[in-house]
């Protein structure tokens, strides 16, 4: 005979008595042993002391009695140690008498606990067909009631894949459309849990299909993100609508298409399922297969007429996605169907996103296509990029990327496009072999930067702190005259506004419209390497006058006198001579110094190798 369950806490020490068990017992193992932490957290030292002093007061022969002790527990008693709920006990073990017999006392079975459940859902729960007719029986106005989480008791035993349960439910008259509070229905869970049976059940009791979810999911959506042709199958035949959208506009397809599933695909394609629908960012069953790869997809819905002309919402296409990702075989499906005006209308290339991601198979695919190499972003697309970077070569350069830079140069990309020269990318990156080959297609040697104007090349300032760079492009014909070009020569210079901005170079200042090389020279990262700079310079340079505060840096350091000595007017004849002859051949032909035929003495004094 069951009695009414009292709770007993002594007020001095605050442990739970052992009356109330019970109250505990429907708590999970999780949720147990968080009480106990935090108990413990909570308990006050003092208490615990006062326990501890309790215990050893306790005389030996009460303590090793088997006659009960009014007192409460000397020590804690912890969740995962308390007695469970004798009627949760009496379901698990399918006891009808037991439950019987509650009854009989009085005790009412229809009574749910903190969370909401009855004993039914518990029987439900656990799979006790027998506990859950009986109980049924006994109280049949609970067969639908609801948890806290608003799970009836079919729902409860759909969800753990009760057949049984299930069955006796329904055939008791459960409702089976009743939702839990994420308004998912048994039928959604049995989907959900890929219960061919109990789909079956359920559609036979006149489950609703098409019933949503709260992110508007219904079975069939489901079903098809499992994969499960026989419970598609089953909810077709059973009334499901292929074109009902979830909240974000997604159908049944575009699950099947985006998760890769072929078989549930071509089921709903022969179901007649819309092959060109979008989502609510406009993005098609298409360009989600294609994002993420899904060849044999792609290959059935473009079979089916699928559109791979269809934007989504940011106006890219399927190719420019399967570029990016570098999925070869889908970009080479897509590439007969795609119309080479809209690409143009996207403002972007497919090469562009195959030089991004360093696809370089994809990319020369693209290239043997005919896809225009110089292509540029548009204007809104390139504003995007804080460097405002527009070319294909420009993606290429800046990811180091040497296969994929050569490659577009050997194609006819022109390195003279970008705000920022590429060659000026490859500096900072110093590579020389980038440098070359960007140099060897006719990249301007002498490059500058329009939004940060400077009077010397941009290459100079670019390479600066890379000595072997510097003397590189010195070598090939980089414009060193204009580096000592200064407009106060001798005179008084004005200080220098040495706020940084983006690119790490000194603010122009506001009485002048660009930067001169003393100026450059001067800051404080720089001005230590002023005087090698000069040095590499004036080997490249006939008579110059160096302005008062290049001399001023020269001067500063004692070991930097020989580059005062060399830069005395007027230069030996036999420098002048070689600049004269460099000049004469070219800065096109320079390159080629080596190629004359002319002694190997000749050609090093030209070279200014000064190694022999």
């Amino acid at each position: 005979m069951a009695t009414q369950v009292t709770v007993v806490r002594n007020s001095q020490t605050g442990t739970i008595g052992h009356e109330d068990y019970s109250l505990y017992s429907s708590m999970s193992e999780d949720e147990l042993i968080q009480m106990a932490i935090e108990q413990s957290l909570t308990e006050d030292p003092a208490e615990q002391l006062a326990t501890q002093k309790t215990v050893s007061a306790v005389p030996r022969e009460q303590a090793l009695s088997n006659q009960p002790c009014n007192h409460n527990p000397p020590f804690p008693i912890y969740p995962w140690q308390r007695v469970p709920d004798p009627l949760v006990s009496a379901i698990k073990a399918g006891d009808q008498n037991a439950l019987n017999r509650m009854i009989q006392s009085g005790k009412n079975l229809a009574q749910p606990n903190k969370d909401g459940w009855l004993p039914l859902h518990e029987a439900a729960y656990y799979g006790r067909e027998g506990c859950l007719k009986f109980l049924h029986k006994s109280y049949p106005g609970t067969i639908d009631q609801r948890t806290l989480q608003e799970e009836t008791p079919l729902y409860l035993a759909t969800n753990r894949g009760n057949l049984d349960c299930v069955i006796a439910l329904l055939q008791a008259g459960a409702e089976p459309d009743i939702a839990s509070k994420s308004r998912e229905t048994p039928l959604y869970k049995a989907c959900e849990r890929k219960n061919v049976e109990a789909v079956r059940v359920l559609l036979q009791y006149n489950a609703d299909p098409n019933h949503r979810c709260n992110r508007g999911w219904t079975a069939l959506h489901e079903a098809v993100s499992r994969n499960d042709l026989e419970i598609i199958d089953l909810l077709v035949k059973g009334g499901a609508k292929v074109e009902i959208a979830n909240c974000y506009g997604i159908t049944s397809l575009f699950v099947a298409a985006e998760s890769g599933h072929i078989e549930a695909l071509r089921y709903l394609a022969k179901c007649g399922a819309e092959i060109n629908t979008q989502a609510s960012d406009k993005a098609t069953a298409l360009y989600e297969a294609s994002k993420n790869g899904h060849t044999k997809i792609v290959e059935f819905l473009l079979s089916q007429g699928a559109d791979a002309n269809k934007t989504n919402k940011d106006g890219y296409l399927p190719i420019h996605m399967a570029s990016k990702k570098g999925y070869y075989e889908i970009v080479k499906m897509l590439l007969p169907v795609t119309s080479r005006t809209r690409i143009k209308r996207s403002g972007i290339s497919p090469l562009h996103f195959a030089a991004e991601s360093n696809r370089d198979d994809v990319l020369e695919e693209l290239i043997e296509a005919g896809f225009d190499v110089n292509a540029t972003l548009s204007f809104e697309r390139a504003r995007l990029y804080e460097d405002r970077r527009t070319t294909v070569l420009y993606f290429a350069v800046i990811n180091n990327n040497i296969y994929a830079t050569e490659l577009l140069l050997e194609a006819g990309a022109n390195p003279n496009v970008d705000l920022i020269n590429p060659l000026l990318i490859s500096i900072r990156h110093g590579c020389l072999k980038t440098m070359k080959l960007l140099l060897d297609y006719g990249a301007n040697i002498d490059a500058y930067v329009a939004s940060h104007p400077t009077t010397f090349p941009a290459t100079i300032m670019f390479s600066m702190k890379y000595l072997v760079l510097l003397k590189f492009l010195m070598d090939l014909g980089c414009d060193a005259n204009s580096c000592f070009k200064c407009m106060y020569g001798n005179g008084p210079h004005p200080a220098i506004d040495m706020r940084r901005d983006r690119y790490n170079e000194p603010q122009v200042n506001k009485e002048q419209n660009v930067i001169q090389f003393c100026e450059m020279v001067s800051t404080p990262e720089m001005s230590r390497w002023a005087g090698p700079i000069i040095d590499v310079l004036l080997d490249y340079v006939g008579n110059v006058q160096l302005c008062s505060r290049l001399m001023e840096h020269i001067d500063s350091y004692e070991d930097w006198a020989n580059i005062k000595n060399k830069a005395e007017l007027p230069r030996p004849l036999a420098h002048l001579c070689r600049i004269k002859i460099r000049c004469t051949i070219g800065k096109g032909r320079i390159s080629l110094i080596d190629t004359l035929p002319l002694p190997g003495r000749l050609l090093r004094y030209l070279q200014h190798d000064f190694t022999h």
